[in-house]
């Protein structure tokens, strides 16, 4: 089953005073996205579309999708400067892939089938 679910105030501190999500994101599923992003993003809402209706359709996948639209928290700044410095990505929409707790890929905008492919062993 496909669960999308914000990623919350303190799961995105505890990311950013650790340098990486905690275990309790990156293990929520044996399959986990993380998108950090802007709500203005074109790519994002193109995206956002596609997870939307794989959740439809794709009912089979052990999959977690954690989502923060930066822009519209009151930790903005903070949060923009760990992306951008500690994770290195200054590009939107920005996606961490989690197989089984470990870091598989980073991708930034992909087609729905990239991004399942960050998955397949």
């Amino acid at each position: 089953m496909i669960r999308r679910c914000r990623l919350s105030r303190e799961q995105a501190q505890a990311a950013m005073r650790q340098g990486e999500f905690d275990p309790g994101v990156r293990g929520a599923s044996p399959w986990v996205a993380v998108v950090l992003t802007q709500d203005w993003c074109g790519q994002w809402a193109a995206m956002d579309g596609y997870l939307e209706e794989m959740v439809a359709r794709r009912p089979e996948l052990e999959l977690v999708v954690f989502q923060l639209e930066y822009n519209r928290v009151d930790y903005f700044q903070e949060f923009l400067r760990f992306k951008e410095d500690v994770l290195g990505n200054p590009l939107i929409p920005y996606v961490r892939y989690y197989r089984d707790g470990r870091l598989v890929g980073r991708s930034n905008y992909v087609s729905e089938l990239q991004f399942l492919s960050f998955f397949q062993k």
